[in-house]
Parts: C-alpha cells; structure tokens; sequence
C-alpha cells in the first residue's frame, strides 16, 4: 500500500469539513502535514481561518500555509481539531504520540467541538498495543517515574513491558513542553480507559498517548480512496 497516499486522501477528506471562518486544532506528523496542505489551498482561495497547532513543527508549517495562528484563551472556541493516529481500535480509542507531541495534541482534541482522525489505513487495527505506548513524564526523578511505571505496569499483568526512554544522541529527547518521553512496548491493550487511567495516577507521569472516547470519526486513507469510520462502527 502506498500509504503517503493514504495519507494525503484521508487529509483531503478530513478538509472538507472544514469551513471558512473556523478555528482548527492542527495536529502533529506526516498525516497531519498533508492537512497543512489543504488549508494552504484554502486560505489561497481566500478563505480565513485561525489555528491551535499542537506542536512547534506545525506552528511553522501552519504560519507558511497562511493560517493565523493564535494562543487560546478561555474563550476560544476550536471548532474541529484534526490530527493523525499511530493506532486506531473499533471503539476509536487511540495510540497517538510517536511524534512526542501527545500532550498538546490531547489538549486540543479534548477542547475541540469535533475531533477528526486520520490516517492511513494500516493504523487501523483490532486491539490497540502493537506501537509503543508513549507516556509522557517530568524529567525531575524520572528513573523513579519510570520504576513506577514498571511496577504498575506488572500489577497490571504486563510484567514483560520494555520500557525505553526516547532519546537521540544518547540525550532524551523533550517534548515541546520540556518533558520526557518513555516508549511502552506492551503488546496488546485490552482495557485502554483503564490503563490510561493508571498510568495519569502516578506522580511524575505527565499524559499518556492513549486517546480514549474522543475521536467522532476516523478518516482511513489507501490509494483507491478513503473510508469514514465511528466508535463501534469499524
């Protein structure tokens, strides 16, 4: 499958939702970049629209399509928010993360009037466990947090979960909030809410990339075109 071009029929689908005069949650990775795009073609045909990129890297790419990107207050209102997934289940739950990005993009997700996924369609799986769970933690005591998170980890019936500290360069690798990133090899993730729940309960564990219950629908993109998927509905 030629999944960049999954990729860009899925984000092409994702615009059509979006109208002149919104505000958009812009989301992080190679699937959202393509969304970028689109908006470009729309601001060029004059449209407005404002933005709340969820990480450093789609701030520039948004600012050179031409969207205006602005700092939310308690009054901004996003009106759809759009981001890629790394893994998507039926329930829509989501493992989204490996671009270090999570903890922004569930703040957007989470306040948008509508979340849109998208992806292409190798994201869609049946459970979710096969990508690395990404958890984001302070890097104060981190080797504690990340003790922690292995103790936890095995009561909850994971006891071989590999645990990897992102780094590059032999340096961790911050996310844009300043924080670690620990990549979670756990196979397979039957109970998603609740692990989620478990990990966000340990201090010095910051988000983790399990999206639960926020997703409306799932865009999945191949090269014959795309399909539009809802919670329970896959």
């Amino acid at each position: 499958m030629d999944k960049d071009l999954g990729k860009k029929n899925a984000a092409e689908e994702a615009a059509r939702y979006v109208e002149d005069g919104m505000t958009v949650g812009i989301g992080t990775g190679s699937t959202a970049a393509f969304f970028i795009d689109c908006l470009k073609d729309r601001i060029a045909q004059g449209w407005r629209l404002r933005g709340v990129p969820t990480s450093e890297d789609s701030r520039i790419k948004a600012e050179h399509a031409g969207v205006e990107i602005i700092v939310p207050d308690e009054t901004t209102r996003i009106d759809i928010a759009i981001d890629g997934t790394d893994e998507a289940d039926p329930a829509l739950n989501l493992i989204k993360g490996g671009g270090g990005a999570l903890l922004r993009e569930k703040i957007v997700a989470a306040a948008a009037e509508r979340f849109i996924v998208i992806a292409d369609k190798s994201k869609r799986v049946a459970t979710l466990g096969a990508f690395a769970l990404p958890i984001e933690i302070e890097p104060f005591g981190w080797s504690l947090t990340v003790r922690a998170i292995r103790d936890r980890l095995s009561d909850l019936k994971f006891p071989s979960a590999e645990l990897v500290l992102r780094a590059q360069n032999s340096a961790p690798i911050l996310s844009d909030g300043g924080h670690f990133i620990v990549d979670c090899a756990l196979g397979r993730i039957d109970g998603p809410s609740a692990l989620d729940a478990a990990m966000r309960d340990i201090p010095g564990v910051i988000e983790t990339g399990l999206f639960c219950g926020l997703a409306d629908i799932a865009i999945f993109g191949d090269e014959d075109g795309v399909s539009i998927a809802e919670p329970s509905k896959f």
